[in-house]
């Protein structure tokens, strides 16, 4: 991607990897800038790397731009089986653009670097109906909290008040920083029943929005899985 000046950011189990929230990932998944100039880059990437579109939808900007995904299985020597996944827009998550100026550059060897979606578009990216997603979105988070409290600033604090889903750390959130806590309660339930010290409470608030962003994941994929099965009966 790099080699071919590919606008792409890291996303899904390897990202969350590099944030230091370990999860078993069989790929690679990258949010793309579906540019015309940047999809022709993207192609010479994958056509150094031999990759094949596997299932549907084919690779084209039609899809991309509708939300769907697009999945490549590379036959490269070098990275023989590995499946590559892109998508120009994901549910909930800020445009291209936005997410490549704020995004997150990992040196991980001399020669080497590879940029992410930030913290906070990983998390946001995580909000799907999928169960295996929730556990690595409170772990996300955790993880910010551990290592950024001896440090911590306005987004930070602003950051885990919106996402933390660990109730005991909620808690703590909303002692050591009342004002801001008392700005986010109009916004979120989990915070206002932090405020009020009430573990149950807290636990409930955090079940409705995992409830809630799970239906809008599904109305979202809705229309889009139909029009998967269409393209898989037509093929």
């Amino acid at each position: 991607m790099r080699a071919h000046g590919v606008q792409a950011l890291l996303m899904g189990g390897q990202a969350c990897v590099l944030y230091g929230a370990a999860e078993f990932s069989r790929d690679a998944d990258f949010a793309i800038l579906a540019s015309p100039e940047n999809l022709d880059r993207l192609r010479g990437a994958l056509n150094e790397l031999q990759a094949e579109v596997i299932a549907v939808p084919p690779f084209a900007s039609e899809y991309l731009e509708r939300g769907h995904a697009v999945h490549f299985r590379c036959r490269h020597p070098d990275a023989s089986g590995f499946r590559v996944d892109v998508m120009a827009h994901l549910r909930g998550v800020a445009p291209f653009t936005e997410l490549w100026a704020r995004r997150t550059s990992w040196d991980l060897s001399k020669d080497f670097q590879v940029d992410s979606l930030s913290l906070p578009d990983l998390v946001a990216s995580k909000k799907t109906q999928r169960d295996k997603d929730w556990p690595m979105l409170r772990r996300l988070v955790e993880v910010s909290y551990d290592v950024g409290f001896a440090s911590p600033t306005p987004e930070r604090i602003e950051f885990w008040l919106r996402e933390l889903r660990t109730p005991d750390l909620l808690l703590d959130v909303v002692r050591w920083f009342p004002l801001e806590a008392e700005r986010a309660a109009g916004e979120r339930p989990a915070v206002q029943a932090a405020r009020g010290g009430n573990l149950e409470a807290i636990r409930t608030a955090l079940t409705d929005e995992e409830v809630r962003e799970r239906d809008l994941d599904r109305a979202y994929w809705a229309p889009l899985k139909a029009e998967l099965e269409a393209l898989r009966h037509k093929r």
